[in-house]
């Protein structure tokens, strides 16, 4: 029998009345013409990918169930994610064997990174629908990141693509100080309690 979600939440955290909407700036505009979603960086081959709207809706889907957990305390238990995973990405663009991390972008330049075994983790998925309904505009329509098991910033909204590397950066949040791995079983919310050693200097 699966425990009750206050029973399994990270440590600090709350279920809130429905799903709170939080970003850094305005809700992008779609515009399904002019819509990419490129991998590159350091790729196996040396080139990048790309595929359309289109052509990106035809990818191989995936469905999870998992909770998501946001840095300021709130957590929504049991969504059902559908999307693309990030192995599915993996496969199609394999990265180059010295890629360690992932720099996941979004509109207007927003980014996160992330290692590579948690952008390979099952339940990890460039989603596009939850609970059987597309994604909200608000909540990262056409396509948001799904990290489930790390706190909710590294879950980029509106996300167009993966930029594979071989030495760390941070992103958008851990240049401002966040933690650099985020893991909300940890309370792994600010640089401060980074080890000496384990990410970028800020």
């Amino acid at each position: 029998m699966t425990p009750p979600p206050e029973k399994r939440l990270p440590p600090g955290q709350y279920v809130p009345r429905g799903w709170p909407v939080l970003h850094y700036g305005p809700v992008p505009k779609f515009r399904p013409g002019s819509w990419d979603f490129r991998v590159f960086g350091r790729t196996e081959s040396g080139a990048q990918h790309s595929w359309d709207w289109e052509q990106f809706e035809r990818l191989p889907m995936t469905e999870v169930t998992a909770d998501f957990h946001c840095v300021t305390k709130f957590t929504i238990p049991d969504n059902r994610w559908r999307g693309v995973s990030g192995a599915t990405i993996v496969d199609l663009v394999p990265p180059h064997p010295e890629v360690t991390h992932v720099m996941v972008w979004a509109e207007y330049g927003y980014s996160a990174n992330i290692r590579v075994g948690d952008f390979l983790a099952a339940a990890t998925m460039f989603a596009t629908h939850r609970n059987d309904e597309r994604l909200s505009p608000d909540h990262g329509f056409p396509v948001r990141l799904v990290v489930p098991h790390l706190y909710a910033w590294k879950s980029v909204k509106w996300a167009r693509g993966v930029e594979y590397l071989i030495h760390n950066r941070r992103g958008f949040w851990e240049e401002r100080g966040y933690h650099d791995v985020a893991d909300p079983w940890r309370e792994q919310r600010y640089s401060y309690q980074e080890e000496t050693g384990d990410a970028p200097p800020l």
